[in-house]
């Protein structure tokens, strides 16, 4: 081919690339995809709950999404639209399933200019028991498997800087009750050392023995006594 046919052609096909360029769609990154949601959280008497993380969880693809909220119980976040998200309350080492939010596709040039309001009510747990914070048998001295969860304890004091708790040792009926007394004054006090040394405020801890007095199953079977040997912690108003 001499140049002169060349360029003719290569002039032929400048049409033809043009329009395929002007057919790739072109999305402008100015427009966002995502919706704006304004978080509220409080109690059933209105007043704001502090430091609460919410999860929004996709059924799209199952991604997690999560806020926490500010002393007056408020936070934002922009979640991406075109999906449905489960809304959980995070507690401690658990969460509440507590609605539903739908967030319709956008298409085109539309966006979210205005939040979707979520307003949340609920009461958080005031006692739990602490799964898996076990004592050597008779004794008040943690074993080592019951760091896990002491942990996480500490974890969740930090977050909820202004709760003060109770730790409540509970044993089964097995032994004398004086003796039960003691032991689950000292193993609630083993805790509470515990969470001393990973830097809670002792001002905002209280240890208490209840030894047999408070079961919660049946005594005369050793799943209920496991029940009732227990360390629960909890909410002081």
């Amino acid at each position: 081919m001499n140049r002169k046919r060349f360029f003719s052609f290569f002039l032929f096909l400048l049409p033809f690339f043009g329009l395929a360029q002007q057919e790739s769609p072109v999305q402008n990154a100015s427009i966002p995809k995502d919706a704006p949601v304004d978080v509220s959280i409080t109690d059933f008497k209105k007043n704001p709950l502090n430091n609460e993380i919410i999860v929004f969880k996709s059924k799209l693809n199952q991604r997690e999404y999560q806020g926490i909220s500010s002393e007056q119980g408020k936070f934002s976040i922009r979640l991406p639209a075109g999906d449905e998200y489960e809304i959980f309350i995070l507690g401690f080492k658990d969460s509440t399933s507590y609605n539903l939010l739908n967030i319709p596709a956008l298409t085109g040039n539309a966006y979210y200019k205005d939040a979707f309001k979520v307003n949340i009510q609920f009461l958080p747990a005031k006692t739990f028991v602490l799964e898996d914070c076990n004592f050597e048998t008779g004794k008040a001295t943690l074993e080592p498997e019951s760091y896990t969860v002491l942990d996480e304890l500490v974890a969740f004091l930090n977050r909820k800087d202004d709760v003060k708790i109770e730790i409540g040792g509970h044993t089964d009926n097995v032994g004398k009750p004086a003796a039960n007394m003691v032991l689950s004054q000292e193993r609630a006090q083993s805790v509470m050392s515990y969470l001393i040394a990973k830097g809670i405020s002792q001002e905002r801890l209280t240890a208490r023995g209840y030894g047999m007095t408070q079961p919660v199953a049946d005594n005369k079977t050793e799943e209920g006594r496991a029940q009732n040997r227990r360390t629960e912690v909890k909410i002081m108003d």
